[in-house]
């Protein structure tokens, strides 16, 4: 496998590349080469021969014509003459010359060996045709010993064209090929040096290219993995120069993409982990992929990636459907032992043009106080229709008595008035407690802080009420604790604050009962003033609501004594305008005890606060 993936690289490629093509040009090259030396060594060897068929043929005419030869001259004479020249003048290696007369019959020869062809007659095709006086008569042949040779026939003339013979020269074409196979060797020896030097050189250009790429493909490795630091060198103003700028200009983008993308995932993150309200968001799966730490909270569970949308906020069926695909809101009840608390839940699809709905977004949020405020809102609208409707009404009957006849008794018309303007001033008090408790939640109601003796503030309370406890019986006790003096307050809201609370404890304690007022420092910066009565008591389970508006405990009786289930409710509001607390504690038949606590700094000399 590693040898298969070894010449899949391009370097690889690059060289059997450059080999092949260079051997291919080196074949083709040295098929031409071959064909034309060979074709230049045959025509070189055959003209050679022809040569001297030729001369020879010049020298033996008269001798075979017959004619006397001079004796100054190298022409032979007779056929030992003939014998002799061909023997020392025309001896060719591994050939033989045969002279021929013009019956074919062998008059000389070079061939020592073949001596006893002389008087013997060649029947050689070449040798018929010379004899025809038809030149040009050569043919190639492989002889016994499997020896390539060349056959030459040249016709000898004399005298007008009449031929007396023929010149027949057999040569051996040993040496040609001899030397045609030094040439292939040759030739083979520098195709493969050349082949090795292309091979060397193919590497190194090959090196010079694909090291660039490599160096590349390592980074864009890397790059692939995360790190997005690579920078190449740029080695030139090739193409392989310009991908490595590019990739370098790439790298430097991508940087700055995911450094801008880190940046908004930081700030996403610390927008979904500071929301008031949870996140969920979910695949097109419905499996939640991400979540934030409110939507934990909210969800009373440790974890929600992985888990079913649908599952995670109790949706089944159509509807969860409808909701995760078209979007929409429900109401979701949450209980644990802590208690109960209410979610409303909007689903807003991810849509993506190419894909359709991707995703789906869930916000969690916690509406129980909007509920509650809802509720309370509901509740006191009906608790101000009816405290209004309930004294109107009795208006109405009155006054309609009263125009039906009843004016005309003058006793029974004095009743009827009296109770009329007695639903007139508790239709005022209402108004004027909701005005006030209005201004409070407003925040409209300054506080005119004065320098107050307490001790002044409780007897002085005690005395506005001295008339109502004496007609019941009750007994009224001012306790001061040491150290309690002048403090810093709204006088008229604290005197408001300790008239609801020892109105209340009138109307709800028994003829011959007790009302204790105290006043104590419970830390040197904060007094702690007290209403403790030994009425019938509140029950335990309305203590929670006992400070709400409108709230009895007992409505009617409340009604009857002329209460507006006001008091404690502007009570709080006064004194959480002093930056203070108050509670109250009670025991069904024995008693309650209302205590608020106020900041009470030091008092300088000039009755201003330390």
């Amino acid at each position: 496998m590693s040898g298969i993936r070894l010449f899949r690289t391009v370097q690889v490629k690059l060289i059997i590349i450059y080999v092949l093509l260079i051997l291919i040009a080196m074949q083709l090259i040295g098929v031409y080469f071959i064909s034309t030396v060979k074709n230049s060594l045959t025509e070189s060897f055959t003209s050679n021969l022809k040569d001297q068929a030729n001369l020879l043929s010049e020298m033996a005419a008269p001798t075979l014509a017959g004619k006397t030869v001079d004796p100054d001259s190298q022409q032979p004479d007779s056929a030992e003459g003939l014998s002799y020249v061909v023997r020392n003048l025309f001896s060719i290696s591994e050939a033989e010359i045969q002279v021929l007369d013009s019956s074919g019959k062998v008059l000389a020869t070079s061939d020592a060996s073949h001596q006893s062809y002389i008087g013997k007659k060649n029947t050689s095709l070449a040798v018929t045709r010379a004899l025809q006086s038809i030149r040009d008569n050569e043919e190639e042949i492989v002889d016994e010993d499997n020896v390539k040779k060349k056959i030459i026939a040249q016709p000898v003339t004399y005298e007008g064209g009449r031929v007396v013979g023929a010149v027949y020269i057999v040569a051996s074409m040993n040496d040609l090929y001899d030397t045609m196979d030094r040439v292939n060797r040759i030739f083979v020896s520098g195709t493969l040096i050349a082949l090795g030097l292309t091979g060397v050189l193919g590497i190194l250009l090959a090196h010079t290219i694909t090291n660039p790429i490599k160096v590349l493909t390592r980074s864009a490795a890397a790059v692939a993995e995360g790190r997005f630091d690579q920078q190449v060198k740029v080695l030139g103003d090739d193409e392989i120069g310009r991908l490595s700028e590019a990739f370098n200009d790439m790298t430097k983008r991508l940087r700055e993409a995911l450094s801008v993308n880190e940046e908004e995932r930081e700030k996403l993150a610390s927008v979904l982990a500071n929301m008031s309200d949870g996140v969920v968001a979910s695949d097109e799966s419905g499996m939640v992929i991400v979540s934030n730490r409110r939507a934990l909270e909210l969800l009373d569970v440790n974890a929600c990636e992985g888990c079913e949308l649908a599952m995670l906020l109790g949706m089944e069926g159509d509807e969860a459907v409808e909701l995760l695909q078209s979007g929409g809101s429900r109401l979701l009840r949450k209980t644990n032992d802590d208690g109960e608390w209410l979610l409303r839940v909007t689903f807003t699809p991810v849509h993506r043009r190419d894909k359709g709905t991707t995703g789906t977004i869930a916000v969690l949020e916690d509406v129980t106080e909007q509920e509650k405020l809802e509720q309370s809102r509901r509740e006191f609208v009906a608790n101000v229709s009816h405290e209004l409707r309930t004294p109107l009404t009795t208006i109405r009957s009155y006054a309609e008595a009263l125009d039906d006849g009843a004016l005309d008794e003058r006793q029974l018309a004095d009743r009827f008035v009296s109770v009329i303007r007695n639903e007139t001033e508790r239709m005022i008090r209402l108004v004027t407690d909701l005005l006030h408790l209005s201004r409070f939640d407003s925040n409209q109601v300054p506080l005119r802080r004065r320098a107050t003796s307490v001790p002044e503030l409780l007897e002085e309370a005690a005395d506005r009420f001295a008339f109502q406890t004496s007609q019941k019986g009750i007994r009224t006790e001012v306790h001061i604790a040491e150290g309690v003096g002048t403090v810093w307050l709204d006088r008229d809201g604290i005197d408001q604050v300790l008239d609801n609370l020892i109105s209340n404890a009138i109307k709800y304690t028994l003829d011959g009962g007790t009302i204790v007022l105290t006043a104590r420092k419970p830390e040197m910066n904060a007094i702690a003033i007290s209403v403790r009565d030994s009425g019938i008591g509140i029950p335990k389970k309305d203590l929670g609501r006992i400070f709400d508006r409108f709230y009895r405990v007992d409505k009617a009786r409340s009604r009857n004594m002329g209460g507006t289930g006001l008091g404690l409710s502007i009570a709080r509001e006064i004194v959480r305008a002093h930056s203070g607390t108050i509670t109250l504690e009670s025991e069904l038949n024995e008693g309650t005890t209302v205590m608020f606590t106020l900041p009470a700094p030091d008092i300088r000399e000039g009755g201003e606060p330390a």
